[in-house]
This record gives C-alpha cells, structure tokens and sequence, in this order.
C-alpha cells in the first residue's frame, strides 16, 4: 500500500463559491487528515489502526465514552463555545467533533483509499451515491428522513446509515465540513439551515461532477 499523497487528503484551493469550513471544521479536519494518513501510509501505524477501531465503537455514544482517544476527539479550549451549566455535560463542539470523527472511523473501514476528502460537503457526496447506486431512490428516501429528522440523535442515525453506503460505494466527504454542520444541527435554530445546505448540495450536484468537489456549491459559513 503506497503513502497517500497529501493532495488525497485535502483537496486544492476551493473555488469561490464553495462551502469553506470554519474554525472548528478546520480542527477536525486536520486530526482526520493525519490520522488518515498514518492509517493509509505504506506501512500503517498499528495505533492508528487500532484508534479507527476503537473510534468506530464510539458512534452514537455520548462524548468522552474512551479517554484514551482524546488526541482525536478532544476540543481545544477556545473552540469549545458555549458550555453547559453543568460541566459534566458535553458542549455542542464536542458532540459534533465526536459524531465526525467517529463517523469517519465507520467510513474509512477496510478502505484503502481515503475516504476523507476537502471540499466535498454532505449533499454532494449524497448526490454522488445517488447516481453511483443500483437503487436512487432508496438513497433519496434516506436522504430525505435525514432532513425531516427532527431530533439531533434521530439526524446520527441516519447519517450513520448514509455513511455506511457511501463507504460501499468508495465516495469520500469533507468530514471538517461535516462537524461545522453537526455543530450548526444542534443549536436550537440550526435544523432548518443545515438541511437546507445539504438539500441544495444534494441538487446543485452536477451529473458530470461525480469525481470532484462540488463547483456549484453556494458559500454558506
């Protein structure tokens, strides 16, 4: 297995108009990327193997559930944003750090190449599936409970089931833009605007665009 070049890990310079992530998308999306790379490289780092693994069993769960794999679930101060009165309990940072980069761990799974990739939001990559599956309108129909889900929990469960197929069909995501979402999702006026980004992701995706991020991505940070 050959190292994997870093233009795999994060893509090119974004055109203009696509979604950029924020300051909390840029964090994971680096943890990924080197965790990426120390898993794909010629010779895998059995730590790294070992952490997507023990990452995987962390879907789902509440934030904090393995101290051990802080190094890549942990948030950094000054990002964590508004904390709890009781401190016990998680912020918003950190559920949608643990969501994306436990999601990640499912999505890279006995695949060589990587499946996290710069530039490529939710809604593209969904599009992308669409065209790829045997079955589109199954994928549609999924898609379509994700963004009438009503409930944080409810909007994992089905990203979970959405990532699995995504990971069948070998089609990468930006997993930094993915956290900026899933920390949008969880504020109380979050809902409708993130699923409207991925709606129109999902639509503006170009038949001929399968390959690459998403050119007629709207800026929406």
């Amino acid at each position: 297995m050959n190292a994997v070049p870093t233009d795999q890990i994060e893509a090119p310079t974004p055109r203009t108009w696509a979604r950029r992530r924020r300051e909390l998308g840029e964090h994971v999306a680096r943890t990924i990327g080197a965790l990426q790379a120390r898993v794909l490289s010629s010779a895998p780092q059995p730590e790294a193997v070992s952490a997507l693994a023990r990452l995987r069993r962390g879907i789902g769960r509440m934030p904090g559930f393995d101290f051990t794999l802080e190094r890549y679930l942990q948030v950094p101060d000054h990002l964590l944003g508004y904390r709890p009165a009781d401190d016990a309990e998680a912020a918003d940072s950190e559920h949608a750090v643990h969501d994306a980069v436990t999601l990640y761990a499912l999505h890279q799974q006995s695949r060589q190449d990587p499946m996290h990739l710069g530039g490529r939001g939710l809604g593209h990559a969904l599009a992308a599936l669409s065209r790829k599956s045997t079955g589109p309108e199954g994928v549609r129909r999924r898609f379509a409970a994700l963004g009438t889900a009503s409930t944080y929990h409810e909007s994992i469960y089905h990203l979970r089931g959405l990532i699995t197929m995504l990971r069948g069909h070998q089609i990468p995501l930006d997993y930094g833009l993915l956290a900026d979402d899933l920390q949008t999702l969880r504020r109380p006026a979050g809902r409708p605007q993130v699923q409207a980004i991925w709606g129109r992701e999902f639509y503006r995706a170009r038949p001929d665009s399968t390959d690459a991020p998403d050119s007629a991505l709207a800026q929406e940070d």
